[in-house]
């Protein structure tokens, strides 16, 4: 696998952990019990990782279409593309959290004996 690839490749994976880890953090409470990820969660990060996808195809002509001039590689575009959809899903979130979706539950702790 070429370089460019790779680098692409991680980036991506790298995003995705970081959207992960954001939307994952306002459910967080103390004491509470484990999160477990909703049906609307598992669309929420199916769209992340379409987005993802799309940009593989769609970032290297959108940066030529763009910056016709340039000398931009694919993968430039491609880790811009997947910089953008880390901010993107970072308002799709609150859009969610707006309409009273929730991505994550977090369930009640379990009892300890005294």
């Amino acid at each position: 696998m070429p370089l460019q690839y790779l680098i692409v490749a991680f980036t991506t994976v790298f995003i995705l952990g970081m959207i992960w880890l954001r939307t994952r953090l306002h459910y967080v409470q103390r004491g509470g019990g484990p999160l477990r990820l909703l049906p609307a969660g598992r669309s929420y990060f199916a769209a992340a990782l379409s987005v993802m996808v799309a940009g593989w195809f769609a970032a290297p002509f959108l940066g030529h279409t763009f910056w016709p001039g340039a000398a931009i590689t694919p993968t430039l575009t491609r880790v811009v593309w997947c910089l953008a959809t880390y901010y993107v899903f970072i308002f799709v979130h609150r859009w969610f959290k707006g309409r009273g979706t929730v991505v994550f539950r977090q369930d009640e702790p379990p009892d300890t004996p005294a």
